[in-house]
């Protein structure tokens, strides 16, 4: 069938993006749905710093490649043995989980196996690609290429959940809320007591905050150099908003720091933010050649944790439901994330107000 979508044709192009124009939206051909797959109408995409990262080269992947990750939308049709009744709305998620690697015996602590490699690859979990422009192959976006009026997807990159969740807040649960409730949820597992401090407020930050105040720890320390970010931060929940400038200075310390940043600098003010005997949870993706400097005397003297949490440790069939019942029970404001609705068109110039920093998350709606 013939689709729309937008398409990165090249990595590291001059900012602005609106006037360089790295992505184009343009028609393309989407083959059927195969054995253990979904054909899925996309509702609504949320734009993040993943595909940034790909825009700007942090992460480079192969191009042509129809970009988006964090996407709802309603199955049409099926391939065999998917499993799925047409009409289901389904949340997708970036990282397929074949259930049968070690990776996916790990419970959410490391990455499925084939799904990182399919994914490195810009193919689909089962192999190969479904994406076509004038006869020339498009690479899929992390198993999902979800910048597109349609998707096929495996089975395995979604989760289904009710009609009463809008698209919208189906779209953010599958990575910001994903990620950045994980880090806490499944990684850091804070008591009561603690205190709970996020690094880098975009939409995964923010959704830390959002579970952190969930959970009704001690306090919730936001910590960003962006003030608008602070004072939405504070509106959430936060009982404490701060630059890292004053983090260092008024010497603020938190038993769970979650480092949400993609940067070796956030990084490093996350792991001196940590209290003696806490942990840091960093869920960020900065460049591959990133490099940070840290005491490892002061992580042994002081009993300090560094735990690393891709996609927030999660298992997206466990861990969606518990946030669309938390959402159901009002104690999840996820709509409070979405700080625009835009149209395809516009993705551009979404790239460069996420590159300034003013966008939260940015949710491209059908």
């Amino acid at each position: 069938m013939r689709i729309r979508g937008a398409v990165l044709e090249r990595i590291g192009a001059a900012q602005p993006y609106a006037d360089s124009a790295p992505i184009t939206v343009s028609e393309l051909d989407l083959a059927d749905p195969g054995p253990g797959e979904i054909l899925v109408r996309i509702e609504a995409a949320g734009i993040c710093h993943s595909d940034l990262s790909v825009v700007d080269g942090n992460r480079v992947r192969p191009v042509p490649m129809l970009l988006g990750h964090e996407a709802a939308g309603k199955v049409v049709a099926a391939g065999p043995d998917a499993g799925l009744s047409i009409g289901q709305r389904v949340v997708m998620t970036f990282l397929p989980r074949c259930g049968e690697c070690a990776g996916c015996a790990s419970d959410g602590r490391t990455p499925c196996i084939p799904g990182s490699a399919a994914n490195n690859a810009g193919e689909l979990l089962a192999g190969g690609r479904r994406l076509h422009r004038d006869g020339t192959e498009v690479q899929h976006h992390l198993g999902v290429s979800g910048f597109a009026t349609y998707a096929v997807v495996d089975r395995r990159s979604v989760v289904p959940v009710d009609d009463d969740v809008p698209p919208d807040i189906a779209a953010v649960l599958g990575c910001a809320v994903l990620t950045g409730g994980g880090a806490l949820l499944n990684s850091a597992k804070p008591a009561a007591t603690d205190r709970v401090m996020v690094v880098g407020l975009g939409g995964v930050g923010m959704a830390a905050v959002l579970v952190a105040v969930s959970l009704g720890v001690r306090e919730v320390i936001a910590v960003d150099t962006v003030p608008e970010k602070l004072d939405l931060a504070r509106d959430l929940g936060a009982t404490g908003a701060y630059t890292p400038a004053d983090l260092a200075e008024q010497e603020i310390r938190a038993e769970v720091v979650v480092e949400a940043a993609g940067s070796a600098r956030a990084f490093e003010s996350a792991v001196a933010a940590t209290a003696p005997g806490g942990t840091t949870v960093t869920v960020g993706l900065p460049s591959p050649d990133a490099r940070a400097s840290i005491s490892p005397l002061g992580l042994v003297a002081q009993g300090r944790s560094i735990v690393g949490s891709y996609l927030g440790s999660a298992v997206p069939s466990r861990d969606i439901p518990e946030y669309v019942r938390m959402w159901r029970e009002g104690r999840l404001p996820v709509e409070k994330l979405i700080s625009a609705r835009i149209g395809l068109d516009e993705i551009n110039r979404a790239m460069d107000e996420l590159a300034a920093g003013h966008a939260l998350r940015q949710v491209i709606v059908f």
